[in-house]
């Protein structure tokens, strides 16, 4: 069982056991059902009965509500669910190229942007340039084009052109995303 010494809310926002400070709460029991209004040491006598804490879960109602629960095993699943939804989230994805870059370095750069794609996240084509390079911008807007339309051709893997070829400054850039299979 957790006792606070402090009176503020921990970093999930909950008062626990001792923390609770109001004259009187309405407790839940784990099942779910209502065990009554109380004063708090009676409830937290109850959550010791069932080896549990009692935390306040809607500190703005009138009384107070608490739940007993194992905040422990709250807070973890807590955690979890919110890694579980960073982890489905789309990403951007960086594949960095070069205006001469040789066949097998392209191969290797493509078949990481496929697995970028099949895992659902957007991808960014960036194609820096270097000196000379820099004038014949629109030849190598024409490249990283061409070289879209063969990646989705011979990776078999459908895509999505966000945002089309476009050169800024030193570099081209294309996004692209997994099409939708809708």
């Amino acid at each position: 069982m957790r006792r606070s010494n402090h009176n503020d809310r921990n970093n999930a926002g909950h008062r626990v056991n001792h923390s609770i400070r109001a004259s009187e709460v309405r407790v839940i029991s784990p099942d779910g059902e209502q065990l009554g209004i109380m004063h708090p040491n009676e409830a937290r006598d109850k959550a010791k009965e069932f080896g549990l804490d009692l935390v306040e879960v809607a500190p703005n109602s009138r009384p107070p509500v608490c739940r007993i629960m194992d905040f422990g095993k709250y807070q973890y699943d807590q955690s979890k669910k919110a890694a579980a939804s960073r982890s489905t989230r789309v990403q951007l994805k960086t594949v960095q190229l070069r205006p001469n870059t040789d066949d097998h370095d392209m191969d290797v750069k493509l078949r990481r942007a496929k697995k970028f794609l099949e895992g659902g996240n957007q991808v960014r084509f960036v194609m820096r340039m270097r000196g000379r390079e820099r004038a014949y911008t629109q030849r190598w807007v024409e490249h990283l084009g061409e070289l879209l339309a063969d990646f989705s051709e011979n990776y078999e893997t459908p895509i999505n052109v966000v945002s089309s070829p476009r050169g800024e400054g030193w570099r081209i850039h294309a996004i692209v995303e997994p099409a939708s299979t809708s």
